[in-house]
């Protein structure tokens, strides 16, 4: 099992004992979240590699994203705070963000490594640009930077 995922059980026993109801909670829909995947992927015992996991943990983050907007434009910032508290907790997951210096170089390398010319290329590219990223960057940011670069 990988690191992530090895750290998930540990972290939900954490949370029974100190009474987190808002923090086990969330790690029980992660844990649900990594189980559905695994089945997905073959069976249940199928052990998903730190890429899958990240994978996951950022879908369950999108999610309370999308649940905090449509709480706050429906009128109930209860849960949608609720939600934010949620991804605070998820995102303690996520490998530390890169560096907007550091994104640049990414998509300098993967516009070199696929000998990118326009905005054509623009799939080739952020592919590239993904695993040469491995997670530590917001897909939404990337495809911006990408399309900037090859305007």
């Amino acid at each position: 099992m990988n690191d992530t995922a090895s750290r998930i059980p540990e972290d939900i026993k954490t949370a029974m004992k100190a009474k987190d109801s808002l923090a086990l909670n969330a790690l029980r829909a992660l844990k649900s979240a990594l189980m559905n995947a695994a089945i997905e992927k073959g069976n249940l015992s199928v052990v998903l590699e730190e890429a899958e996991v990240l994978s996951v943990i950022r879908k369950q983050i999108k999610q309370r994203v999308d649940s905090c907007e449509q709480f706050e434009s429906a009128g109930r910032p209860e849960l949608a705070e609720t939600e934010r508290a949620e991804i605070e907790i998820l995102s303690r997951y996520l490998p530390a963000a890169l560096t907007e210096d550091a994104l640049l170089a990414i998509i300098e390398q993967a516009v070199t490594d696929t000998a990118a010319t326009g905005k054509g290329d623009m799939g080739k590219v952020m592919k590239r640009a993904q695993e040469l990223a491995e997670g530590r960057a917001d897909g939404k940011l990337l495809s911006s930077a990408v399309m900037k670069r090859l305007a």
